[in-house]
């Protein structure tokens, strides 16, 4: 192939990602929003994220292996930080919104809270950075916008992938997440250092009684 040809090619590449990526993205978490019942959503969740282990398979480039970089990177004071800081805002948030829900698996049901603390990190945490993280940064980075904009973009998306929930509160705190494990991931270029956080926030949530606005039980769509 001349280098006239791989020129002639690269717009038809940008323009597959592009539509690749706004079905992903965009069109899949929104159809998953407004038609599926709830009950379908875990299901439907699963094949999109089966879906997006594919694409992440198959990324000219990556490695598997190149998820195990970047541990001397991390920072147990940051851990710490976030911890706490992440606990007093979960405790706030509940005990304004939802007084009746504050701490209640804590108090009432620590068994259930056990078994959420081990499953989340592995059957949540985990394949969402693989997606909104990995997937993201390595399968599309050829279309991304520059710098900050494209963690603007990733954290925008990664709120409206919980756009199921039809919640404002877990719009902001999934927002403010995104933002955090995007940075996680480049700033400090560890895969597992953004699972780590994503983990701990997860198991706050759950913890201090927010887990209500995370249950396809409890949504009520606006329509």
């Amino acid at each position: 192939m001349t280098i006239q040809d791989d020129r002639a090619t690269a717009p038809a590449t940008h323009l597959r990602l592009r539509l690749e990526f706004g079905l992903f993205f965009i069109a899949v978490p929104v159809l998953i929003a407004v038609l599926f019942p709830p009950d379908w959503m875990f299901p439907s969740l699963f094949s999109f994220t089966a879906l997006g282990i594919i694409l992440l398979h198959v990324t000219p480039g990556f490695s598997w292996a190149e998820l195990r970089q970047g541990w001397r990177t991390w920072s147990w004071g940051e851990v710490a930080a976030f911890t706490l800081l992440m606990a007093a805002i979960c405790s706030a948030i509940v005990l304004i919104m939802r007084p009746d829900a504050a701490f209640g698996l804590l108090l009432h049901r620590p068994e259930l809270l056990a078994m959420i603390w081990i499953g989340y990190p592995l059957a949540s945490a985990l394949p969402q950075e693989l997606l909104f993280r990995s997937l993201f940064f390595r399968r599309y980075h050829a279309i991304l916008p520059d710098g900050r904009a494209a963690c603007l973009l990733n954290a925008a998306l990664f709120s409206l992938a919980h756009l199921m929930y039809w919640s404002w509160i877990v719009a902001l705190m999934t927002f403010g997440g995104g933002l955090l494990f995007s940075w996680a991931y480049r700033q400090r270029g560890s895969f597992f250092y953004a699972v780590l956080l994503h983990a701990i926030a997860g198991n706050i949530i759950f913890a201090a009684g927010l887990g209500v606005y995370f249950y396809s039980g409890n949504v009520q769509r606006p329509f």
